[in-house]
């Protein structure tokens, strides 16, 4: 007996949540990543006999994750063409959430994570994911990647390795995360340069992704003091609204600015040092974001 069409968009449903996250980690936008999932459901329509499906989040996942191994090759060759650096669109919510609605804080969509995976290739990224974080075998990953099972093996490896030498090693607790975040912002807000250096790591760097709609910085930005100092040049004139909000499952900042712009900063933190400072200004990737006058402490 088939499946209705009600019962098979019922099962979808169950895995919606879990396919997004597939796709986000792969792409690192949110848009691309509903498509994705929007295009997995109508593959999974054209299915003949959905009941001969003997996993269907298995399914869903591999077809997502090849689904987003495509786009993430081609959306390279337009990051390429990226003016400044290219972030990963972040995931911010209201603390006064329902906590049910919010996302946890979990290391598949930390952007400490997301900013690592982008220095693999994308069949590197796409075996990790699937693998380390999402658990299928390297039988069916290899399926996405088109590689052999030990080739796939050896991707993950590699990036594993990678992923390690690059995200925290000691990351702190969201209570931690919180009290670092209030404390950067104080510095911020007082001009206390030594405060805020002494919350930075001596190698600390500063990404900041205008996307050319915006000003910020065309390169990186490296060391306590240079940070600090850029810091508190834009912390200069009050904002017109700044909470504590949840990025990507963390405690990050939502500020709008005195010329009305907003911005998202998140902070990665690595044995109770600031390591790195994310900020997003391109407006394109802040659509969903709340505003913060309307943010809950």
């Amino acid at each position: 007996m088939t499946a209705s069409n009600d019962e098979l968009s019922a099962a979808f449903d169950a895995h919606r949540e879990h396919l997004l996250r597939v796709a986000y980690t792969t792409l690192g936008s949110v848009a691309e990543a509903e498509d994705i999932v929007q295009d997995a459901w109508l593959r999974l329509q054209r299915v003949s006999d959905p009941d001969s499906i003997r996993d269907l989040r298995a399914w869903l996942t591999t077809t997502v994750g090849r689904l987003a191994l495509d786009a993430l090759t081609s959306a390279r060759v337009r990051r390429e063409e990226y003016v400044g650096p290219w972030l990963p669109e972040p995931l911010v919510q209201r603390l006064d959430d329902d906590p049910a609605d919010r996302v946890t804080l979990d290391e598949s969509i930390s952007l400490a994570l997301l900013v690592v995976l982008e220095r693999l290739s994308p069949a590197e990224r796409t075996a990790f994911l699937l693998h380390d974080v999402f658990g299928l075998s390297f039988d069916e990953v290899a399926q996405v990647v088109g590689r052999s099972p030990v080739t796939t093996r050896q991707l993950a490896i590699r990036a594993r390795r990678r992923v390690a030498d690059g995200r925290p090693r000691f990351p702190p607790t969201r209570t931690e995360q919180q009290a670092i975040v209030s404390a950067f912002a104080q510095a911020c807000t007082e001009g206390d340069l030594d405060q805020l250096i002494g919350l930075l790591h001596r190698d600390v760097v500063w990404h900041s992704d205008g996307g050319g709609k915006m000003n910020a910085s065309q390169r990186p930005q490296r060391g306590a003091p240079k940070v600090a100092r850029g810091m508190l040049a834009l912390a200069r004139r009050p904002p017109q609204a700044a909470q504590v909000a949840d990025v990507n499952g963390a405690p990050g900042l939502l500020i709008r600015d005195a010329d009305g712009i907003l911005t998202v900063i998140a902070l990665t933190v690595d044995q109770g040092l600031i390591t790195s400072i994310d900020i997003f200004r391109n407006p394109d990737k802040l659509l969903t974001v709340p505003d913060p006058s309307s943010v809950g402490r």
